[in-house]
């Protein structure tokens, strides 16, 4: 049953009105900025434990929350709450997210990096496509959802993929397709890595039972190197 989460810390504005979401600063309270995506769950302990994990590598990271505070653990609710998420609200509250991150004192990047997983990796080429040169560096977890663009012709940050080879929410043909679609379009830097593993490996709280811990941390190693490179 859906709940509310008690992880919102901070409140900024977007283009229809006020949102909300879950900001961590490392301990010298100075670092680039990442935004990082919530999957279909929602902002849950999760995705908070990802933004703190961010913030001890030395980021400022913010985790903006899409679903208004809302969580569930059942698939089928959080199927129902992904899809009456349009791609266009969710797209402007991450633009005003992104604004927010770079306007804190905390931020030292002039450009942000950010990462997202199962929706939220939607989500990420999504906003790395509308937001251009605001994103440098774009790191999608088998991405999912209404969110997936069409067109990366605005991509200008670089993109490292991290897809599942038995991934049955999004077969891994279409990863390899959607890579080269990137890399042709965009003209970025463009990396996809694939795992034998299923969807959401990545998620150690997943309540459909996908992680692997191996793979999760060599993905997770890969992110964080690859977020500290292009750190704009």
């Amino acid at each position: 049953m859906a709940v509310k989460t008690p992880h919102q810390n901070v409140t900024f504005d977007s283009v229809d009105g006020e949102a909300h979401g879950y900001l961590a600063v490392p301990e010298s309270r100075r670092g680039p900025g990442v935004i990082v995506i919530q999957e279909w769950w929602g902002l849950t302990d999760h995705i908070r434990d990802v933004a703190d994990r961010l913030a001890a590598e030395g980021f400022v990271a913010l985790a903006p929350d899409l679903f208004g505070g809302w969580i569930t653990h059942d698939g089928d609710e959080a199927a129902k709450m992904m899809s009456e998420l349009p791609e266009a609200e969710g797209a402007r509250l991450l633009a005003g997210a992104v604004d927010y991150l770079l306007g804190r004192e905390e931020v030292t990047s002039t450009k942000v990096g950010a990462i997202g997983f199962c929706m939220g990796g939607g989500f990420v080429l999504n906003l790395a496509a509308q937001q251009g040169e605001k994103i440098a560096t774009a790191v999608p977890f088998y991405g999912v959802g209404q969110a997936v663009p069409d067109d990366y012709t605005g991509v200008k940050a670089a993109i490292q993929g991290h897809y599942a080879i038995h991934d049955g929410f999004y077969p891994v043909e279409d990863a390899r397709a959607q890579e080269e679609q990137i890399r042709r379009e965009s003209g970025a830097e463009v990396t996809f890595y694939y795992y034998d593993a299923d969807h959401a490996f990545h998620n150690d709280q997943n309540p459909a039972g996908n992680y692997k811990p191996e793979y999760a941390r060599q993905a997770w190693q890969r992110s964080v190197e690859f977020l500290k490179k292009h750190a704009g």
